[in-house]
């Protein structure tokens, strides 16, 4: 397989990790199925790799510091890296809004967006370029 990581990338190893996975997934199961099965098989793959993860995590949303609501990530890994799954034929400019909105509303750095649906797994990485430091751990806790 080829080696992903890249270590001008922060937590490449990581994203190296889960990008692998869902290769994987999707070598096996190929496209066409609902989200939710590529999500339930991911999560399998993670786990047998020894991924640390969360399915379906919910996190607060905040407006001005006030809670508005929540919203489920489909993987927090590692409390590091959003992984947003879609299962759509190609994506769209709303598919890579929605996730960095993700990364944003959660303070997290860095994301991935996999998308199942076409005939090769197609992956990218995100970069909240409004990350602060420390601040998902605190509004966390």
């Amino acid at each position: 397989m080829i080696n992903m990581i890249d270590n001008k990338y922060k937590y490449s190893d990581i994203t190296s990790e889960i990008i692998k996975c869902a290769m994987a997934v999707h070598s096996s199961l190929g496209n066409g199925f609902q989200e939710v099965i590529y999500q339930r098989a991911l999560g399998i793959e993670m786990g047998l790799c020894g991924i640390s993860f969360h399915r379906e995590y919910e996190m607060p949303i905040y407006y001005r510091d006030h809670h508005i609501g929540t919203r489920r990530v489909d993987f927090l890994v590692n409390n590091l890296i959003s992984v947003e799954l879609k299962a759509v034929k190609s994506l769209e400019n709303v598919h890579f809004a929605q996730a960095i909105n993700y990364l944003e509303a959660y303070n997290l750095e860095i994301g991935l967006l996999i998308n199942f649906g076409e005939t090769s797994l197609c992956f990218k990485r995100l970069t909240n370029k409004k990350f602060q430091e420390n601040q998902f751990n605190q509004k966390k806790s």
